[in-house]
């Protein structure tokens, strides 16, 4: 872990990336908001070229404010790509904290500083539903049950020591995000979350997990469907196949060692 500084801990400046996808009612608010919970972290809005004019209310964010920052992206092209644009952004700019979170409001900013407390011992902190103080707002019970389903398949399947694996929420000091660990992903929605939590706790990485609460978005439609399901079930089984190999063979770095993880903090 590099050395505390003046932040209280941090290795350096924040950034915080949030993807855009037809987020005209809800990203102006959102930004206010992060701006206000934490003043000193930078934000990126990376937008698909969204048909609402997210894009155009992005451009007068960053106009306003010197601390919001614009990426427009050609297209839709999935929240996966979104980040893995985002990250590069902020890892050429030496941004040495980046964080991700949701463009619907359903992420809540106030708690941010909640993780980049927790990332003063971890590398990755991961904003937990599924851990005791974390919890959910306005989700319909089959929604809660596919998420946390999904979390106990791939905690299982790949050894992970995460309760909520697809969470969206999540601060990465910027050493973990090497080309490494970032050139070759190709998983979309959440199972690109699941997937960088396989290779960050693969690669030995400190991992932990703070409670916070998730609120359903209350303007436009929920990414969720059959299509990113489908992906996230077929890739997380194939990679726990592998994962299972290398364990019979003894191949390859695991990482997998209880000692280098964190518990839940508070």
């Amino acid at each position: 872990m590099s050395a505390p500084d003046a932040r209280g801990g941090l290795p350096g400046p924040v950034l915080v990336i949030i993807p855009t996808y037809n987020e005209a009612g809800s990203l102006e608010p959102l930004a206010a908001r992060l701006r206000a919970a934490v003043p000193a972290a930078d934000l990126l809005i990376a937008d698909d070229n969204s048909p609402d004019g997210t894009g155009k209310i992005a451009d007068a964010l960053a106009a306003a404010d010197p601390g919001v920052h614009v990426l427009h992206r050609p297209g839709k092209e999935g929240l996966g790509a979104a980040y893995l644009d985002g990250f590069r952004w902020g890892l050429e700019r030496g941004y040495r904290v980046l964080v991700e979170m949701d463009g619907d409001g359903s992420h809540q900013p106030e708690q941010l500083p909640r993780l980049l407390t927790a990332l003063e011992r971890a590398d990755v902190v991961v904003g937990s539903r599924w851990v005791p103080g974390g919890r959910i707002v306005h989700w319909p019970r089959y929604r809660e049950l596919l998420s946390r389903g999904g979390s106990v398949y791939s905690r299982l399947l790949l050894g992970l020591p995460l309760h909520d694996v697809t969470s969206g929420y999540r601060a990465f000091r910027s050493h973990v995000l090497t080309p490494a660990l970032l050139d070759d992903i190709a998983s979309q929605g959440y199972c690109f979350q699941v997937d960088l939590a396989h290779r960050a706790h693969r690669a030995g990485h400190r991992v932990a997990e703070v409670p916070i609460t998730f609120v359903e978005r209350e303007l436009g439609d929920s990414k969720m469907n059959r299509d990113i399901v489908v992906e996230a079930l077929w890739r997380v089984t194939v990679w726990g196949l592998a994962s299972g190999l290398r364990r019979i063979t003894g191949r390859g770095h695991t990482g997998e060692h209880d000692d280098r993880q964190l518990p839940t903090l508070p």
